[in-house]
């Protein structure tokens, strides 16, 4: 059972973060999503990713035992979303998908987009070496 966030859970995250980012930004049809879709989308979009993880995380990860680490496992879910979003970016950026200078709004829809997919599949890789 994990009690505590540590390097080898950053590890598993960035790579199964990685591990969908990297299809899924090669995708015109992503890049598009995230300058079309309107905002509500975007943010139902988010509020998904956010409540899949969350219940993954409750389930796999924690095995419905929550109750004396509420705080770690909100941590958790919060640094896995952040992290997968920084993976997404980072590889948008290598693709020059990223205009966040000149167009900062269609960076950021790209990267929610792009983060649904990748953050199921770092919270997934994460969950493998439950003890």
């Amino acid at each position: 059972m994990k009690y505590s966030f540590n390097t080898e859970d950053a590890g598993q995250i960035f790579v199964g973060a990685f591990a969908l980012a990297v299809p899924v930004s090669f995708s015109e049809e992503a890049w598009k999503l995230g300058e079309t879709l309107p905002t509500q989308n975007l943010l139902l979009l988010l509020t998904l990713s956010v409540v899949f993880l969350t219940l993954y995380t409750y389930q796999s990860v924690f095995q419905k035992e929550i109750k004396s680490r509420k705080f770690i496992f909100i941590l958790r879910i919060v640094i896995a979303y952040l992290m997968t979003a920084f993976v997404v970016a980072l590889v948008l950026f290598c693709l020059n998908k990223l205009p966040f200078v000149d167009d900062p709004l269609t960076a950021l829809k790209r990267i929610i987009v792009i983060s649904m997919p990748a953050s199921m599949g770092a919270i997934v890789v994460d969950s493998f070496d439950k003890e």
